[in-house]
């Protein structure tokens, strides 16, 4: 495959509808972008030039949660290589959570990143959250609703039922300890329902960035549609009870435990 430049990819960003001066989180899988100029630096230098000097760019730097977790050092697990590079630039800014941390570069990135309840991990108050009250667009490049945390917003805000705790090494005044957190956890294979929910709304817009299928939507609109959904079944994400999951099998025995 050819690779895509720089200036086509901020075209690209701009033509799918990234609002320059917006907030935008990303979830990102480069081996689906590439190959870029510039490679995962390149696409993150784009993604800054899309969205202007008044922009905000925000990923997700998630970690396991079993050591000590250090903002300035801890590298991130499973959130790919873009993710990862993100963080460690000049002038971006790592929230403090144990194992649900983002990174933010922009105005309004202190305010996103700032310290967070521990459980849950993305809910109101958290930077998922904080980029929902922001107005924000939450872009999906060459990965699907699978990996958009904010489906995890809508679980907290429409109050479903299950909920499953797993250890988190936390820090208080030096002294490590195991600590349980809550979260709406299970397999997340059902997210993609959203696609059609968004579709059916005209509220998603598709396409191509990089070598990347891209989906774009404004968060607001997809904690909208999704809580519609959980308040009328709240297990809606839950694959069937019939099905062998064992991580939805967990989050459906934690009902009214």
């Amino acid at each position: 495959m050819h690779e895509v430049s720089h200036a086509r990819m901020v075209e690209q960003l701009q033509s799918l509808g990234v609002r320059e001066g917006g907030v935008l989180l990303v979830h990102t899988s480069f081996k689906a972008v590439r190959p870029v100029e510039g490679g995962p630096l390149g696409l993150i230098g784009a993604l800054r030039a899309a969205l202007g000097p008044r922009g905000t760019l925000v990923m997700p730097t998630m970690t396991r949660g079993d050591t000590v977790f250090d903002p300035t050092s801890t590298p991130t697990e499973d959130m790919g290589i873009t993710a990862e590079l993100f963080w460690r630039q000049p002038g971006v800014t790592r929230s403090t959570h144990p194992g649900g941390s983002f990174a933010a570069e922009g105005p309004h990135a202190a305010d996103i990143c700032r310290p967070q309840p521990l459980s849950p991990p993305h809910g109101p108050d958290s930077p998922v959250g904080r980029v929902h009250d922001l107005g924000g667009q939450i872009l999906l490049l060459g990965v699907s609703h699978g990996e958009n945390t904010t489906l995890h917003l809508a679980e907290a805000l429409a109050r479903v039922p299950y909920s499953v705790s797993h250890p988190c090494v936390v820090e208080v005044d030096g002294v490590a300890s195991t600590v349980m957190l809550a979260e709406t956890d299970h397999c997340c294979s059902r997210f993609p329902l959203a696609d059609g929910w968004l579709r059916a709304r005209d509220l998603q817009r598709e396409g191509t960035v990089g070598h990347a299928h891209a989906r774009l939507c404004d968060a607001r609109a997809v904690v909208d549609v999704a809580v519609k959904q959980l308040t009328a079944e709240p297990l809606t994400f839950l694959c069937p009870q019939d099905a062998g999951c064992e991580q939805c099998d967990q989050a459906r025995l934690s009902i009214g435990a």
